[in-house]
């Protein structure tokens, strides 16, 4: 097994307890739960996610990921005492998040009041192998005296998304000694879940089950000897079907019988199958790197794990939601992170993964069509919000302002359009990397014709030149603005590369070529001043610069907005994250260096970071521009943006884009891993306190594995494969050995020699 690291919770503090639930949640891309303790706290958000199941609870309300039934609550009593660790003393603490295997485990050993000592400990983990199975055991031990121990658990549908209740509970039973089951079903009729529990204890007690306001229950009683332990060992299935595709009562015998064949197995075997799953997930993934600092580590395993879990891997109709599946933030909407942030770990480490994710959009033309035909244009406008149904999820109005109590109209759905390129950029990405024909000849055509015809009917003739008017670029602190530089030339690349694709896959189309090349002609690029910068849209430069330093000290925070209004901010020069950067990360082939290093130096003087997208991209072009300081900074500060101090970093899930982000700041900015001209290029710029980085890579269909000293570069190819290092260009098979020196970065990085 590879020593991955573990996620240690330093002690229990009822102020970091949603963080830690986000933090440790477990997983399998099926299922998210988050780590809430078994026992209840007032201020602790218990949460169990489907990827896909979404419900909107009313006519005013947002669809939203649902938040299922708990089945991880236990209530203990010891000696007839609530057990709370808000009472009595904890003696000893250890929880912690085993990367290796998924598996959660806590053990203390506690006092009571009256001086009773106990040691509790319990472990669970949410299946790879069986993504349907959740498995948890919870062991008692009075360490001094005998003691009356009592565990009530079950199905609890109580549990609402902050309120909202989503499910109407349509069958409770209880099966023998041993078995619950609980059926819900979505409140508009399209979704039905099965929850199956089996409860056991090691020893012999008292039992009986409870059905009661939408908690089905087994109460269980017994005495345990001082010295002795008491184990529950609690086995759950849970199942998900559309109503239209199978009835009630077939879910319910299917997941039954699924329930009693784990049951049959054991809990031992079931995690030692889901341990095999997560090794095979390790070897094919791991970034491992040795670091003066040993979060680095940590910081990587923490990206892929969630990187894991977050997504589905058998539904192409679903996406990643921005928290993934560890709680409720954007009401688990899809955003373009999935494509700019996300999906490159799963191209380079599991390509069908990615294109996956890439049919989840194409799944979702028809309502990308309709979105653009209501704004008068033609072609595909993608929703900036997603759930399943590929219809616009964002909601018309923000929050209720406290002050003014006047809701503020939100912009993105109505003006944030360059997710339309994005999605398209990544197309092409997986083209380039796979070269998957078959995917490209239907799919992939059409998603890129589709998005470049919106372009083409979006631009606008002023005086000959087209120009594209009133967007939001991915600063977001600046709306409604014309020639946003990202948009204009991420449109222009677009079409570009539909008009390449087109041709090859579709070369009737001669109406599409006509238009398409009238369009890349016209379209007007923002041009470079003398100091090489780029404008960020037609007003950017005119507008006055204020010193953001305390701002960009309380980064993520948006305490700008205290200061200035929305409609001030967007006057001055003032970037909520990476915008001409970002393009400049996202064209790396389009821009030289020195290009990049003037908007950089340019524009992160102005930028707040205000996103937990930002930094590493500030990062990912200083490494590029050679600023290694500056790059590790910035990678440094992405990985604490989950796992930093701040007690509420992410109580309602993570940043799944902020995990991307590690894995892209380590193989795109210090591995130097870019896409050019469907070419694989590395040159590799280790930060100061890394030693070595390994990495496995997936190429064109050939499993590549990356070692990288200062020194030099050591490359095992499992077949014939060609790439780039520092722009020379190499043949490798089998392992191969390359000293830095003798490949020296040329200016452009593009400096074709033939390897040796």
């Amino acid at each position: 097994m590879m020593n991955a690291s573990t996620l240690i919770e330093p002690s229990f503090s009822v102020h970091s307890l949603n963080k830690y639930a986000s933090l440790m949640t477990s997983g399998n891309g099926y299922l998210g739960i988050r780590a809430t303790h078994e026992e209840d706290y007032t201020m602790q958000t218990r949460g169990m996610y489907l990827a896909g199941l979404y419900h909107r609870a009313g006519n005013d309300e947002t669809t939203e990921l649902v938040n299922l039934p708990d089945i991880i609550g236990v209530q203990i009593a010891l000696n007839g005492e609530p057990f709370s660790l808000t009472g009595g003393k904890t003696e000893t603490w250890q929880r912690e998040l085993d990367f290796a295997t998924g598996e959660l485990r806590r053990a203390l050993v506690w006092q009571a009041a009256n001086g009773a000592r106990f040691r509790i400990e319990s472990r669970r983990f949410a299946s790879l192998a069986q993504p349907e199975l959740v498995a948890m055991q919870l062991t008692l031990t009075p360490l001094d005296a005998s003691a009356s121990i009592s565990f009530v658990t079950g199905i609890d549908a109580t549990q609402t998304n902050s309120g909202r209740q989503h499910l109407d509970e349509t069958q409770v039973r209880v099966f023998g000694q041993h078995y619950l089951q609980g059926m819900y079903t979505t409140q508009n009729g399209e979704d039905n879940v099965a929850i199956s529990a089996y409860c056991h204890l090691s020893a012999e007690a008292q039992s009986c089950f409870s059905a009661k306001n939408r908690r089905l229950l087994q109460n269980s009683s017994l005495s345990v000897a001082a010295g002795q332990s008491v184990t529950l060992t609690k086995l759950c299935w849970i199942s998900h079907a559309p109503a239209g595709e199978m009835s009630q009562q077939t879910l319910s015998e299917q997941s039954l019988r699924a329930l009693e064949s784990c049951v049959a197995e054991g809990y031992e075997p079931l995690f030692q199958a889901s341990v095999a799953a997560w090794h095979t997930f390790w070897q094919r993934s791991r970034v491992q790197v040795t670091s003066s600092d040993p979060r680095d580590q940590e910081a990587l395993d923490f990206a892929l794990y969630h990187l894991h879990i977050m997504t589905p891997k058998n539904d192409e109709r679903t996406s990643i939601a921005a928290k993934g599946l560890t709680g409720e933030g954007y009401k688990g909407h899809v955003f373009w992170d999935t494509e700019v942030f996300l999906l490159p770990f799963h191209l380079f480490t599991a390509p069908e993964t990615a294109r996956q994710l890439l049919r989840y959009r194409w799944h979702n033309l028809p309502g990308a069509r309709e979105k653009a035909r209501r704004n008068g244009w033609q072609g595909a406008l993608f929703p900036w919000e997603s759930a399943r149904s590929g219809d616009e999820e964002t909601p018309e109005f923000a929050a209720i302002n406290i002050r003014t109590g006047v809701r503020q109209k939100v912009a993105s759905a109505l003006a944030e359009h360059h997710l339309v390129a994005d999605i398209a950029w990544a197309v092409v990405a997986y083209w380039q990397a796979t070269g998957d024909e078959r995917f490209m000849a239907q799919e992939g055509c059409e998603l890129l014709r589709e998005t470049a015809t919106f372009w083409i009917d979006r631009a606008t003739d002023v005086g000959g030149r087209l120009e594209i008017h009133d967007v939001i670029g991915p600063d977001e602190y600046t709306e409604h603005v014309n020639n946003n530089a990202f948009t204009n030339y991420m449109a222009h690349e677009n079409v570009a590369q539909a008009l390449h694709v087109v041709r090859r896959f579709a070369p009737t189309e001669t109406d599409f070529f006509v238009r398409a090349e009238d369009f890349l002609q016209r379209l007007w690029l923002p041009e470079s001043n003398s100091d090489g910068v780029i404008a960020q849209d037609d007003t950017f430069f005119a507008k006055p610069a204020i010193d953001l330093q305390k701002y960009k000290r309380q980064a993520g925070k948006q305490t700008i907005l205290l200061d200035y209004s929305r409609a001030e901010v967007n006057e001055m020069q003032i970037l909520k994250q990476a915008d001409v950067v970002m393009l400049n990360y996202m064209l790396a082939d389009r821009f030289t260096r020195d290009e990049c290093l003037a908007n950089l130096q340019f524009y992160e003087p102005r930028t707040i970071h205000d996103s937990s997208l930002s930094k590493a991209i500030h990062g990912i072009v200083a490494a590029r521009c050679g600023d290694l300081a500056q790059a590790y900074r910035f990678w440094c500060e992405g990985t604490e943006i989950d796992l930093g101090d701040d007690p509420h970093s992410c109580d309602d899930g993570i940043h799944a884009a902020a995990t991307g982000a590690i894995w892209l700041g380590a193989i795109q900015g210090f591995a130097g891993l870019t896409l050019r001209q469907g070419e694989l290029h590395i040159a590799p710029r280790l930060p100061a306190g890394w030693q070595k980085m390994a990495f496995p890579l997936s190429w064109q269909g050939v499993a590549l594995q990356f070692t990288l000293t200062p020194e030099r570069l050591t490359v095992h190819s499992a077949s014939d494969a060609v790439f780039y290092l520092n722009g020379h260009r190499l043949r490798v098979t089998g392992t191969q050995d390359f000293l830095l020196k003798d490949f020296i970065l040329s200016t452009d990085g593009t400096a074709p020699t033939e390897g040796k």
